[in-house]
């Protein structure tokens, strides 16, 4: 069985993967390469407790398994340090309110707080720990996960136009179906990856923050990611000032040192979305289309892989939606 799978975001390598896991004839097409994709532009967080704050209680069971998932796949990349969350003295209502929503988590004192993050220490009276939490350089992933599918085997090419030698099409295209899918809708995310050697953290923070909520996300060679916005649009202009204001202040408030930082990348990426905010599986006759990941990409993709291999596998009935 011959297997086309289309689109080198997280999507369509997990899903590549799992595909040739199960011993099938997979290629990859990659016109466009892995940078510039929303999943090149993520943090890398794997936080099923902490996204479950505003998502379905299925979220935080695949999230799960997400995790394990990278852990089984990619051992060497992931961190499972956990995650802390934070929130200055004046915005403890919205540490309460975030702890009220999730699950998994331990309330922390400031002394907790600085035995965590030596960095932190004396800056914050209380937060939350989500032990089980984990993070990865996405890039990192992403690159390593495409040499084990070519040392599996997997042919990467730049056209598609040859669909028809394929027995089944699997199309994790992402943003590019926009103009296609009108039951998907672009959501804007924006990101800064920053150079200190004057912070250091050991997991992701997440800062509870009044006007901008943030997360920082440590990455090697003193590098940290920036993320926060989450904006209804498709539109991916490069970054405005005033994001760029709000994504500095916000991290001055985490750690003044920060303002210090060298600013080497900005970044803006499209995440395309369903109206309930989670991933969709369609078929139509040979063709699958799998989208919709929002923000949820790295700890969802994994369960929709397994799922598009069990469809394949199992020729199951045409137009099928998951």
């Amino acid at each position: 069985m011959k297997i086309l799978v289309k689109g080198v975001g997280v999507g369509g390598l997990t899903v590549a993967y799992e595909l040739l896991s199960h011993g099938l004839d997979v290629t990859v097409a990659c016109p466009e390469g892995l940078a510039g994709s929303a999943s090149w532009c993520a943090g890398g967080m794997l936080a099923p407790y902490c996204e479950g704050e505003h998502a379905p209680k299925i979220f935080e069971k695949l999230g799960l398994y997400g995790i394990q998932w990278w852990n089984n796949v990619l051992p060497e990349d992931v961190v499972r340090h956990g995650t802390l969350v934070l929130a200055p003295r004046r915005a403890h209502f919205e540490l309460d309110r975030f702890a009220a929503r999730t699950k998994g988590h331990s309330m922390l004192s400031a002394d907790e707080i600085a035995t965590l993050e030596p960095d932190l220490a004396g800056r914050f009276q209380r937060g939350l720990f989500f032990i089980s939490e984990a993070h990865f350089d996405p890039r990192q992933a992403l690159e390593r996960l495409m040499i084990r599918l070519k040392q599996g085997g997997v042919s990467f090419i730049v056209s598609t136009e040859q669909e028809v030698l394929y027995d089944f099409v699997i199309d994790a295209t992402g943003s590019s179906r926009l103009p296609l899918d009108r039951n998907l809708r672009g959501v804007r995310g924006e990101m800064l990856l920053i150079r200190t050697k004057d912070v250091h953290l050991s997991r992701p923070v997440r800062l509870l923050h009044p006007r901008i909520p943030l997360y920082v996300v440590p990455r090697k060679e003193n590098i940290f990611m920036i993320g926060a916005t989450m904006i209804e649009s498709h539109n991916n202009r490069l970054m405005s000032v005033r994001s760029m204001m709000e994504f500095l202040n916000a991290a001055y408030a985490l750690h003044p040192a920060f303002s210090e930082a060298e600013i080497i990348e900005t970044g803006v990426g499209i995440r395309p979305a369903y109206a309930n905010n989670f991933p969709r599986i369609e078929r139509k006759q040979k063709f699958f289309f799998v989208n919709g990941f929002y923000r949820h990409g790295y700890l969802l993709a994994p369960e929709m892989a397994r799922r598009i291999a069990h469809l394949v596998l199992h020729a199951e009935s045409e137009n099928e939606e998951l």
